[in-house]
């Protein structure tokens, strides 16, 4: 069961719903600390003073904002508790919009909200419910780690999700980042959209969404904990070098998709760019050619190009 990082209250107009806090994902990663490699002794970060040259006990340290590279700006931790904090212990409902309506560079971590006692079991499921049936998520604002914060609720699996959100501000426009003004034709357009058609699936669920990564160092661990020689593993696929060719890189990739889940490759024919029109220009240069030939065989088919057959 996850373990409760934080106690409050919903406020939801003059309705609050007492709530404990659980974080909904759980990292896998495997984490590593630094030795000395001699003899393997755990290597630390020390606290250490850069003007006195010496170590620094944990009493001896507070926080300050530094202003300029001379000047720093001590604060205090009783001036950070009286700043005013009116979202300290509740998360404050400001306003419900569509989801679709909220930035996703805006959405964070998340977290379960569950009803602290029986008595906070009808105003949690009242708001779920209205939540579910509005099609709406709520944008609120609580406190955590000493800042105000702004949050996303919404229901997943009958549970009242909390999202982290940044805000408004905190967010970077891309503008810099845009590449310049280019032309795609219709044929590329159709491409890309036949390449995401052969990699539509209906869920996440398979193997190409697996962390291979942390996978393969959990075999090397595992080898090394039992004193024998990791195993080998494969080499990724090399990535093929720049292509210039936009559709024969958009066709090769929907051949590729579709191998991979075990469909014929070719039952999907990709928009070929101006093929039609190739087509008589090379046909008219055969016949011109046959014209200048003198034998009766290219006689025979210049004639009947001319006319229909009979009957």
């Amino acid at each position: 069961m996850p373990r409760n990082i934080w106690s409050g209250a919903i406020s939801f107009g003059l309705v609050t719903v007492p709530i404990s806090v659980a974080s909904a994902t759980e990292d896998h990663s495997i984490r590593f600390h630094q030795y000395h490699l001699e003899d393997m002794g755990r290597v630390r970060v020390r606290k250490y003073c850069e003007i006195e040259d010496r170590e620094v006990d944990q009493g001896e340290i507070g926080k300050g904002y530094q202003l300029t590279k001379e000047q720093v700006i001590p604060i205090s931790d009783e001036e950070l508790r009286d700043l005013p904090l009116p979202t300290a212990k509740a998360i404050e409902i400001v306003a419900f919009v569509p989801l679709d309506s909220v930035d996703p560079l805006k959405i964070g971590e998340g977290y379960y909200l569950a009803p602290s006692g029986q008595v906070a079991a009808k105003p949690y499921k009242l708001l779920r419910m209205a939540l579910d049936r509005s099609s709406k998520v709520a944008v609120a604002k609580y406190a955590w780690s000493g800042r105000e914060r702004l949050g996303l609720l919404r229901v997943r699996e009958d549970a009242i999700v909390l999202h982290a959100m940044r805000w408004p501000d905190e967010i970077r426009s891309p503008e810099e980042l845009l590449p310049p003004p280019v032309e795609l034709t219709d044929e590329e357009i159709d491409g890309a959209l036949a390449l995401m058609d052969s990699m539509t699936r209906d869920d996440l669920e398979g193997e190409e969404f697996q962390d291979t990564y942390t996978q393969a160092l959990e075999q090397i661990i595992e080898a090394k904990r039992e004193d024998r020689e990791p195993p080998k593993l494969e080499e990724p696929e090399s990535e093929p070098g720049q292509v210039v060719d936009l559709m024969a890189a958009l066709n090769a990739s929907v051949e590729k998709a579709r191998a991979s889940r075990g469909e014929d490759a070719d039952v999907h024919e990709m928009p070929k760019k101006k093929a039609a029109k190739m087509q008589p220009a090379k046909k008219t240069a055969a016949k011109k050619t046959a014209a200048k030939k003198t034998t009766k065989k290219a006689a025979a088919k210049k004639t009947s190009g001319r006319r229909p057959r009979s009957a």
